[in-house]
């Protein structure tokens, strides 16, 4: 499929490379020619990107990222995102207006977006920070019932089900 995109380029190290600078361009990645490309895998560990970021990027988990994974980010990121624009900004947050209303994927985020933000005390916020969401990962371990099936007898109020727990380990196992 060909597109009318108007690509840009400059050069570094002898070699003319593809300025990606917009979510427009990210949109045509698809229909570049791969051997434009300047580099057809890039370790998951490494580099300066965030390694638990490549490793969702990662779908085979082979510790590498190629072409087909990376258009399928991009494929997802325009689901989720009302424009890949987004993917450019430096801001250390994210608007919530960024995220996608209109497709199921982008309906999921945005739940999960406003529901840590909802737990984080800050229903009315207009924007999400990754220390947002890692507050989730810290408090959800802490909390008594956080759904990893573990129930220990502290799990409980009532001294009857805790002796009652206590004698199922015993009788079982933890």
């Amino acid at each position: 499929m060909a597109s009318d995109h108007n690509w840009r380029f400059f050069r570094a190290g002898g070699v003319d490379q593809v300025l990606l600078s917009s979510g427009d361009d990210l949109a045509n990645l698809k229909h570049l020619d791969q051997k434009l490309w300047v580099a057809l895998a890039c370790p998951t560990k490494g580099t300066e990107i965030d390694h638990r970021t490549l490793e969702m990027i990662d779908q085979d988990g082979d510790h590498r990222i190629r072409p087909p994974e990376i258009l399928a980010a991009i494929e997802w990121s325009e689901k989720i995102f009302t424009s890949l624009d987004v993917l450019f900004e430096k801001e250390p947050e994210l608007a919530i207006s960024s995220l996608n209303s209109k497709t199921d994927e982008g309906k999921a985020v945005l739940s999960g977006a406003k529901r840590i933000l909802k737990d984080q005390g800050k229903k009315d916020a207009k924007s999400i920070t990754l220390a947002d969401v890692m507050a989730v990962e810290s408090g959800l371990t802490a909390t008594r019932f956080n759904g990893d099936g573990v129930v220990p007898p502290s799990s409980s109020d009532d001294s009857l089900l805790e002796k009652v727990i206590e004698d199922v380990i015993t009788a079982v196992g933890s």
